[in-house]
């Protein structure tokens, strides 16, 4: 009967005793700072993609929901986000003997700033840029939405590193 007891007992504590990590890179008081302002990014590079505005807002705003509780408000924000896509565009990569690219490069660069209302200190302005490499014997119309997936989701992911973790 104790056995059974104590079985009993150690399998209680064993289940209610769970530790739960998540490694999202955010550390945020949201004591401190309880909302964010999110706003648009436009994109000012020469070369324009229209879809790539809209994959970029939606991933941010994705990011910011499913990894942190911060609620999204334009009035008296604690921390806002703002900024641009400044670079989209093409460049030949791996010159081959006959002087043609065996592949082109799709690069995309924003610029984003950040200001931390309760501390300003911690306020920053940078520019984050990814890439990616394809074939030249392919059209960019053939991979620009598969390439606009993996860099926004690189360059989304720097941003939000770089905000809201504070290593």
């Amino acid at each position: 009967m104790r056995k059974i007891i104590l079985f009993c007992l150690l399998s209680v504590v064993v289940i209610s005793c769970t530790v739960s990590y998540k490694f999202n890179g955010a550390s945020i008081n949201y004591q401190e700072t309880p909302d964010i302002d999110l706003r648009e990014f436009q994109n000012q590079a020469p070369l324009v993609y229209p879809l790539l505005t809209q994959v970029f807002n939606e991933r941010m705003k994705d990011v910011f929901t499913r990894n942190t509780k911060l609620r999204f408000t334009t009035v008296n924000p604690a921390l806002e986000i703002e900024g641009e896509i400044v670079r989209y565009d093409l460049t030949p990569q791996a010159v081959q003997e006959n002087n043609l690219a065996a592949q082109t490069r799709l690069t995309m660069a924003v610029k984003f700033r950040y200001r931390n209302n309760k501390r300003p200190e911690q306020d920053k302005e940078e520019t984050i840029s990814a890439y990616r490499d394809f074939s030249s014997s392919l059209m960019l119309t053939d991979v620009q939405d598969q390439l606009i997936k993996e860099l926004t989701e690189d360059i989304v992911d720097q941003i939000f590193n770089a905000t809201m973790s504070n290593w």
